[in-house]
């Protein structure tokens, strides 16, 4: 059942945000949510709580993530006909005046004309040329104010269903803490040398020394599936934005061989591929990092977690969560007045994301489908 809610959702993200009507979005957005919220119901009785939460709190992501865009939608077409009135405000002044002393005339009375006979059946011609762009006119203005009272209302409306929204996926971040705290049946990979991580990690000055350090560092227990078919298909371990891809300079004009992803606050962060977790904690000024192995001489390293999972020697499966990212979740009000001014200003957290092959860093774009 879990299962179901969950695909239910996230099949139903991809069309809702291909879609141009603001309205099909908003309600494809609700039912996601409607999903997610089954899910959560249902996970507190799966076996495996983890997984059925992860895909919970994913649902929650996708279907807010489409109840943003349909706001953000209806705001610039609501936006769009205001000035487009505005602009036309004398034109459609004269149309509504016209219309209104044809609806205030006595039938009769538009039927006369004081030139006699004649002149009353050149009025009625005139009349009945000038009628049809009349109520062409009166036709297209109706539809444009129903238009806009409807962007309107659905911005209020999605009010009650983010606000929802919201709560749910919090309650799932909060239930996925407590899951993992909670597992104990984790394969485990052991270090021969459990005192050289300690050493490593106050002696390394640098990403990289650390990384080429703990790469040395030999281990035994589980074995992994072979990374190198992973190539060019792995998706990216958080919902998100690519800023700057590998060797793309920032804004103080330093390059990374890594790749910077944008993210909501409090997004989930999962591994993409089975593997195993070499260390997890705070690293020099890259805030809380996960490094994993996911296959014989190869490391990923995720900078920039507010919240990190496991423990070191874990082996996961893939998709399993790793981390939140920092931020606070804003409240709808918040959300709403962010999705109306777009931009990308929901997305305030940023996730470092580097790929090693030995003591080699490897542009991540290489594994990751980044388009």
């Amino acid at each position: 059942m879990i299962r179901r809610a969950v695909f239910l959702a996230l099949t139903l993200a991809a069309p809702a945000l291909a879609q141009e009507d603001p309205t099909i979005i908003a309600q494809r957005a609700a039912g996601q949510l409607a999903a997610a919220q089954n899910a959560l119901t249902a996970a507190e009785k799966a076996a495996d709580r983890v997984r059925a939460l992860t895909q919970t709190i994913r649902a929650y992501e996708h279907g807010l993530t489409a109840l943003r865009e349909g706001v953000r939608r209806a705001a610039i077409r609501e936006a769009a006909l205001r000035r487009k009135f505005e602009a036309e405000s004398a034109r459609v002044a004269r149309l509504l005046g016209v219309l209104q002393s044809i609806e205030a005339s006595p039938r009769p009375l538009l039927l006369l004309h004081p030139a006699g006979p004649i002149g009353t059946a050149r009025s009625g011609m005139m009349v009945s040329d000038v009628t049809p762009a009349l109520q062409r006119e009166a036709d297209a203005l109706k539809s444009e104010l129903e238009d806009m009272a409807l962007m309107l209302a659905l911005q209020e409306s999605a009010a009650a269903s983010l606000q929802e929204g919201l709560q749910g996926v919090q309650r799932a971040r909060t239930a996925l803490s407590l899951a993992i705290s909670n597992r104990t049946d984790l394969p485990r990979r052991f270090l021969d040398d459990p005192g050289a991580l300690t050493q490593l990690v106050n002696s390394a000055d640098t990403l990289q020394s650390f990384a080429d350090g703990l790469g040395a560092l030999q281990d035994s227990g589980a074995e992994l599936p072979g990374f190198d078919a992973s190539a060019g298909g792995l998706p990216l371990p958080v919902a998100g934005t690519v800023l700057r891809r590998a060797g793309e300079q920032d804004a103080a004009g330093i390059a990374r061989p890594g790749i910077v992803v944008a993210t909501e606050p409090r997004a989930l962060v999962t591994t993409p591929w089975p593997a195993t977790i070499r260390y997890r904690g705070p690293l020099l000024d890259y805030g809380n990092v996960m490094i994993l192995e996911p296959g014989e001489g190869y490391l990923l390293v995720l900078a920039g977690l507010d919240q990190v999972y496991g423990e070191v020697g874990q082996v996961l499966s893939a998709g399993t969560p790793v981390g939140l990212m920092g931020g606070n979740t804003p409240d709808a009000g918040v959300f709403l007045a962010r999705a109306t001014d777009g931009g990308g200003a929901d997305r305030t957290e940023t996730l470092y994301i580097e790929a090693r092959q030995g003591d080699m860093a490897v542009d991540p774009g290489l594994w990751f489908a980044l388009e």
